[in-house]
């Protein structure tokens, strides 16, 4: 008897996998939120101009913010050194020092608490697996597997090369340019997304350990491509910040006068001097155009990727978790494109911090779909 499409491509695990307890759940799903909120922190800090306030970076001691007027005057001072203080905030007054500094020992304040919550936790999971695997307690206690060491291992990995890269981003505009280094500030946002996708998708190997699988190898392929021009578009999402190229065209769906501007067309202009000072002004650089324009390119390439892939999967006999991401991607996508229209159109001397806020975020809810998606494609 010839097998059907369903038969053959909607499968269940070979084997059934053992649901963790609800507080190892809840434990994973709190990552979840904490990442978010580094992200969404992050994105603020950022856009309020606040990355570069605090001038050290002091694991410890930097934990609690000045408590006296002379800690603030202090702190005042070594940011007044810095180029952006020089070159764009010069005559800034007291109080506005500490609305910028409040946004970035927030988002350090955060990443302390993230690491807080969730090392101890893990430190005291283990040695109750380990106490149990050896049977000096209940085997109920055994809470932790092999996989799912590894990818707590990988999550913890990346939440360190997360901060150590994000003091070398701060680092970088602390000398010369008044700005950090787009390009290390999208390496920084690629790493903290890569974190946020680790922490989810461990959640979700946990929370729905025994859901029937999609193994359709076609759509599976189209979904990674779908996925690498995604990933590729966080990246440029990240240049397109730290470039702020996001100003230079305010206009939808034309850039200035034309649908892709001719400056990027000028080859001679594509020099290494423009690549590394891209934010120098006194000369037509091509660089932060081409950012701009590519960043609007692929988004409407990654809405057309997705929305074909959902009629894709829609047309095979899919699994009703796959069907309600494919929904979920498409909808979030749709908000996004619209959102990062909004952004640009608003972005009259300045990116809205509310509209650039949330075209972030809704990349990463975006982020998130497309790993519930591929999550539903795997044993």
């Amino acid at each position: 008897m010839t097998k059907s499409v369903l038969d053959t491509d909607v499968l269940n695990p070979q084997q059934p996998h053992f649901r963790k307890p609800w507080f190892i759940r809840f434990w994973l799903f709190l990552g979840v939120i904490l990442v978010m909120g580094q992200v969404i922190i992050g994105g603020v800090t950022r856009l309020t101009g606040s990355g570069l306030s605090i001038t050290k970076w002091e694991v410890v001691t930097g934990t609690l913010p000045p408590t006296s007027e002379a800690a603030w005057q202090h702190e005042f001072d070594l940011y007044k050194a810095t180029p952006q203080y020089q070159k764009i905030n010069a005559g800034m007054s007291m109080d506005d020092f500490k609305f910028i500094y409040f946004w970035e020992y927030f988002h350090r304040l955060w990443a302390r608490m993230m690491g807080f919550i969730f090392a101890i936790p893990f430190l005291f999971f283990s040695i109750l697996t380990i106490l149990a695997h050896y049977s000096i307690i209940d085997k109920k206690w055994k809470l932790f597997d092999w996989k799912l060491v590894k990818r707590l291992g990988i999550v913890i990995l990346l939440a360190m090369l997360a901060a150590t890269f994000g003091w070398i981003m701060v680092a970088s505009g602390l000398n010369e340019r008044p700005w950090v280094s787009a390009y290390k500030l999208s390496i920084h946002l690629s790493i903290g997304f890569s974190l946020a996708g680790m922490i989810w998708y461990t959640f979700l190997r946990e929370q729905q350990p025994n859901k029937l699988v999609f193994a359709h190898k076609g759509f599976k392929r189209a979904f990674l491509i779908t996925f690498i021009l995604v990933c590729i578009q966080i990246v440029f999402g990240g240049l397109m910040a730290g470039m702020k190229a996001g100003l230079l065209y305010t206009t939808w769906p034309m850039m200035g006068d034309s649908f892709i501007p001719a400056l990027i067309f000028d080859g001679s202009r594509y020099t290494a001097e423009n690549i590394i000072q891209y934010d120098n002004t006194d000369s037509l650089n091509p660089i932060p155009s081409l950012v701009h324009t590519v960043h609007r390119l692929l988004a409407y390439c990654c809405g057309l990727a997705i929305f074909a892939l959902t009629f894709y999967g829609f047309k095979l006999p899919t699994t009703r978790g796959l069907r309600f991401g494919l929904i979920a991607t498409s909808v979030i996508t749709i908000l996004q494109i619209l959102l990062g229209i909004i952004t640009v159109l608003t972005a009259i001397g300045n990116i809205s911090v509310l509209w650039g806020e949330l075209h972030q975020v809704f990349g990463l809810f975006l982020f998130y779909a497309m790993i519930y998606v591929w999550y539903q494609t795997v044993r």
